[in-house]
């Protein structure tokens, strides 16, 4: 077995014994270089062979961290984050973060099928696993199609239900399904990095979606911005047509 691979295996077994634990920096490559009496280069291979593995995760200007479990979700014609969340045994919940009246800009209206400057609920929420934020989610809601959705009533109820999904169906008999979804990376802004506990140089994820009711009308944009080190997405064929 190649040096690095030895070193690599000792690593993984400090971390699966939580020597190591999330979260924790692992001691510079100087210090590892001269623990296992090798050349920074080595090392280096090391952490990139646990870094493939999604054990480690280096952030540029920080250091070598532990990595959290990454969480898989699928992107298909259902909205299923909770169910997803819980069956890999993660306890997941949303915290409202915002519910406001704005005008429909031009890509909104766009999107949505409406005129420019329109009226349209903004609802953003911060996604939790386990009380850890891995994700911001603003969804533009047309005030024609539900003119009473911000009412502190179905506020109330949006925050009991906890789903989107389950709150357009409970009190407009409206279906939810995911029309088309367009995934990106960049790099994380001010604001979400405060709310996702992330440095400014993090990269995310983000997943712009068009959904519909029954009927085909569309009903939401959302733009949800998912961390890159913890979120993995996967699409899913509907194989029933």
């Amino acid at each position: 077995m190649p040096i690095y691979a030895q070193i690599a295996a000792e690593l993984r077994e400090n971390i699966q014994q939580e020597v190591y634990q999330v979260g924790d920096k692992l001691p510079t490559e100087t210090k590892l270089a001269e623990q296992f009496a090798v050349n920074r280069h080595t090392i280096r291979q090391a952490i990139a062979l646990l870094k493939n593995e999604g054990l480690l995760r280096v952030d540029r200007g920080r250091g070598t961290f532990v990595a959290a479990k990454t969480i898989r979700y699928a992107i298909g014609k259902r909205v299923r984050y909770n169910q997803t969340l819980k069956a890999q045994g993660w306890q997941a919940r949303f915290q409202l973060l915002r519910t406001l009246e704005v005008t429909a800009d031009i890509n909104v209206a766009k999107v949505l099928e409406i005129n420019y400057g329109e009226s349209v609920a903004l609802i953003e929420r911060l996604g939790l696993a386990d009380e850890e934020p891995i994700s911001v989610g603003t969804g533009y809601f047309p005030l024609k199609r539900f003119p009473d959705l911000l009412e502190p009533k179905n506020i109330e109820i949006l925050r009991e239900k906890q789903s989107i999904s389950q709150f357009l169906q409970q009190v407009y008999g409206c279906d939810h399904i995911r029309r088309s979804t367009c995934v990106s990376a960049r790099l994380v802004q001010p604001r979400d990095a405060q709310w996702l506990a992330l440095g400014l140089n993090q990269p995310i994820l983000l997943a712009e979606s068009v959904n519909v009711d029954q009927k085909g009308n569309v009903i939401e944009y959302g733009v949800t911005r998912l961390r890159g080190d913890r979120m993995e997405l996967f699409f899913e064929n509907d194989l029933t047509k």
